[in-house]
């Protein structure tokens, strides 16, 4: 498995967190496997929170039980937001969150440019692996995420 994947839980998963989540798995290596669900908001909108209510309403995606406590994003603009690590073919993970929602708030980041996450999964090695054998998740062979 590598980066830039996508998974979908199946029915083993129902009753539980990620019941019909659909990951965007954006690492993957001897240290374990981190991703975003890409299909569940988050009930509150980025200027909900004090420190960006300055800018216009900007949706969160609920990306994980993990670490709810910080915001997390993937992107397809590096000629707008330095730093980010590439995933996939025009997927980037991270970078300069400052200029991304300074281009959100003028507009020039939009949903088709970017998805911000609060939370995050994540598999210790080989877990995530050991999940997809047993039933719990499928490999998705196409997801179009913006």
């Amino acid at each position: 498995m590598k980066p830039g994947i996508f998974i979908k839980s199946t029915a083993l998963l129902d009753d539980t967190f990620f019941e019909k989540s659909v990951i965007l798995i954006t690492e993957y290596n001897d240290k374990g496997a981190m991703g975003f669900i890409i299909n569940k908001t988050f009930p509150r909108k980025l200027n909900e929170l004090e420190e960006f209510r300055h800018i216009p309403p900007f949706p969160i995606q609920l990306g994980g039980p993990v670490d709810q406590e910080h915001l997390y994003f993937v992107h397809q603009r590096p000629d707008l937001i330095a730093g980010g690590v590439p995933v996939a073919d025009h997927i980037f993970l991270g970078g300069d969150f400052p200029s991304a929602v300074k281009n959100i708030d003028s507009g020039i980041l939009t949903e088709k440019d970017i998805k911000i996450f609060i939370g995050y999964c994540g598999w210790d090695y080989q877990e995530l692996d050991k999940e997809i054998a047993e039933g719990s998740w499928q490999i998705l062979e196409e997801v179009v995420l913006f």
